[in-house]
């Protein structure tokens, strides 16, 4: 964990603010706005970018990853600009609940996987880019977007280790966590042999 420097209020203040940031359901959004009709009545009825795919606008589902982790990205970086490391990874931690529980949709929202990516690539560049490396391995090898945010989100806290960002470590393992609780559905699927591929349409 990074040295706590920063006074409560103002950590609290970044705290609602990314949380408010974290929150804004891009994919909701931007499906409205392209006439794709309510991204909740489609497919799994999640909010993130592999349920907008099922609708088969392809620049929509990229336009959501983007967005997602750029949330998570911008909450990371605005608040180590303005404030200390600290609040970066509380800003981070925050965002992210901000995705899985939005105020706006009943606390109902997305899984976080891209907004985790973001999170980690603004927190420290090559931890992301090793964890978005192997999500990209698995998701071409298994062809199931679940199985590599899973897998992806495990192996977060080896990359720690190997590039020596030890400092990150809690946030990452909660952040972990967190991915894991919203993928238990997924993850019976997954046993059950029956979790959709990328790509697929669902009715």
């Amino acid at each position: 964990m990074p040295d706590l420097v920063t006074d409560p209020m103002t950590l609290l203040l970044v705290a609602v603010l990314a949380y408010l940031l974290g929150s804004v359901p891009f994919g909701i959004v931007i499906t409205r706005a392209l006439g794709l009709g309510d991204l909740r009545q489609i497919g799994s009825g999640n909010i993130g970018a592999t349920n907008v795919l099922r609708t088969g606008n392809k620049g929509a589902a990229l336009a959501t990853l983007v967005l997602d982790a750029a949330k998570g990205a911008a909450a990371v970086l605005i608040a180590r600009a303005l404030v200390a490391e600290d609040a970066a990874q509380l800003a981070g931690l925050a965002a992210f609940l901000g995705h899985l529980f939005p105020v706006w949709l009943g606390f109902k929202g997305g899984k976080g996987v891209a907004t985790f990516l973001g999170i980690l690539l603004a927190l420290a560049w090559p931890v992301g880019l090793a964890t978005c490396a192997t999500w990209l391995v698995v998701a071409l090898v298994s062809r199931t977007s679940s199985l590599a945010a899973l897998f992806a989100a495990a192996t977060s806290s080896l990359w720690l280790f190997f590039l020596d960002e030890g400092r990150m470590l809690f946030l990452t393992i909660v952040l972990t966590l967190l991915v894991y609780l919203r993928h238990q559905e997924n993850l019976r699927r997954i046993k059950a042999g029956t979790e959709p591929k990328i790509g697929r349409k669902q009715a």
